[in-house]
């Protein structure tokens, strides 16, 4: 399925992620090509103040092993995890339990010419869906905001969720 007409008026021309389902997990994959140096990338999905300008408040204790959280909606959402990967400036991994599952989120970078290719990689998510809509149309969102970070612009709560409403179409929910 497509972006409507009234998604592409608050969302950029960023492809969709990609989905691939077996039996027993479903993934999805974002590429984003950005045209900062990887440094400024990096520091967008690491540093507590970048992640809160496009996805959450955040703490990490930035080593494997550390613990990292995310705090939205002021307490209404709490995600607790722990750090798989920290190889600065090029990889950064955590777990995420959704519907009873540990799930893991990566970011691999790659720089290249005046930019940085972004790769995200939500994996392990259940195959009966659960949350998996509202995860793929909500990391297309958020990814949205992540230029701004960078400039240490922070993307208004009203706007990221008009832009995963816009995307719900895009992510139908899996078949059962």
């Amino acid at each position: 399925m497509s972006i409507t007409a009234t998604a592409r008026d608050v969302l950029s021309d960023a492809p969709l992620g990609e989905v691939t389902a077996t039996a027993d997990a479903l993934q999805v994959v974002f590429h984003r090509r950005y045209a900062k140096p990887i440094e400024k990338v990096w520091a967008a999905i690491t540093t507590p103040e970048r992640l809160a300008d496009w996805l959450a408040e955040a703490e990490i204790e930035m080593k494997v092993g550390g613990a990292i959280r995310f705090n939205w909606r002021k307490g209404a959402y709490r995600m607790e995890g722990r750090v798989l990967v920290c190889d600065p400036p090029h990889s950064f991994a955590w777990t995420w339990s959704l519907d009873d599952r540990e799930t893991v989120v990566r970011f691999d970078l790659r720089a290249e010419g005046d930019g940085c290719w972004l790769t995200l990689t939500h994996s392990g998510l259940s195959p009966k869906d659960g949350r998996g809509s509202g995860v793929r149309a909500g990391w297309h969102a958020h990814l949205e905001a992540i230029p701004d970070a960078m400039e240490g612009r922070a993307t208004p709560l009203a706007v990221k969720e008009a832009r995963e409403a816009a995307l719900a179409g895009a992510y139908p929910k899996l078949p059962d």
